[in-house]
């Protein structure tokens, strides 16, 4: 069974790879299982400076979803370079996922990673962050102007774009990034929500709003991974809702080579090889020898 895919020129041992913000930098998930089980880890999103991130409470339930507002709490590029990134560059690929308030901190970022790590995605669709780089996700005119800046900053490393669902068109933006050099793109970030404590009259979140993750966006996900799978010709990764193995097979139909999966981390802690097996049973069901065969078929009514 070949469950190893190639995105980029970068092989990963199978597609299923932890999303960031979900994973850490791996070692809590290290002490349960080798997170060699992985394809790869997206890191946390890592700025310029360490961060401490938003006000508690950062973290509210809704149904069949969850919202966070943790607001990019991280402890700064220099600080993942010296303690992490070697530990988990000898585990599995490492993306490392970037953010930044203003076009210089994207570009500074990639220029300080390139080389070092495996892929770089560009984290310009956070929802719970207040102010600065995260508006460069709305508007395609944006995203091409600074997937372009960072594509030419970059010269060893792939850069992936990671696209808010919060905008008017997926494929729109899916086509800007791959005009402003985009290697590949992932999708989809959390979609931006509200929950109520109906008690207090008061938002549950500290920030009021946050990004809705969980089983309950993936439909929505799907038809944006559709979508923008068939508006480029670059490589898609796709996440949103994913919970087992036949979730990641969907979303591969549906045209991304690869899946990120992120909030079934926090409701099971082995969510991921669960899915790697899940998905190599589903295949060995269906008489599929190869991954890379599924990717890209489905059939519309």
């Amino acid at each position: 069974m070949k469950l190893s895919v190639e995105i980029c020129g970068v092989k990963f041992n199978n597609p299923v790879i932890a999303a960031s913000g979900t994973f850490g930098f791996g070692r809590e998930y290290d002490e349960l299982y080798d997170i060699s089980a992985a394809g790869g880890v997206s890191t946390k999103g890592l700025t310029p400076e360490r961060r401490e991130g938003n006000p508690v409470p950062r973290i509210a339930e809704g149904k069949s979803v969850i919202l966070n507002a943790v607001g990019l709490q991280n402890p700064g590029v220099e600080e993942f370079i010296k303690n992490d990134l070697g530990w988990l560059s000898g585990k599995t690929r490492v993306i490392a996922n970037v953010a930044g308030r203003t076009l210089e901190d994207y570009e500074g970022m990639c220029t300080r990673l390139d080389g070092l790590v495996d892929m770089i995605e560009l984290n310009i669709s956070c929802p719970n962050v207040r102010a600065g780089g995260m508006a460069l996700g709305i508007k395609p005119e944006n995203v091409e102007e600074v997937t372009r800046l960072c594509r030419g900053a970059l010269r060893k490393t792939p850069l992936i774009v990671k696209l808010s669902p919060n905008v008017e068109s997926i494929a729109a933006n899916a086509q800007a990034a791959q005009r402003g050099g985009a290697d590949c793109i992932s999708l989809i970030n959390t979609l931006t929500g509200m929950v109520i404590d109906i008690e207090r009259r008061r938002p549950v979140l500290a920030n009021n709003t946050g990004g809705v993750s969980g089983a309950g966006i993936m439909p929505i996900a799907l038809r944006m991974v559709f979508e923008a799978a068939h508006a480029v010709s670059i490589p898609v990764i796709g996440m949103g809702g994913i919970t087992c193995g036949r979730d990641a097979i969907a979303f591969m139909m549906a045209g991304a080579r690869a899946v990120q999966v992120g909030t079934a981390n926090f409701t099971d802690s082995y969510a991921i090889p669960r899915i790697v097996r899940e998905t190599e049973e589903w295949l060995e069901a269906h008489g599929i020898s190869d991954v890379n065969e599924i990717v890209d078929t489905l059939q519309l009514n």
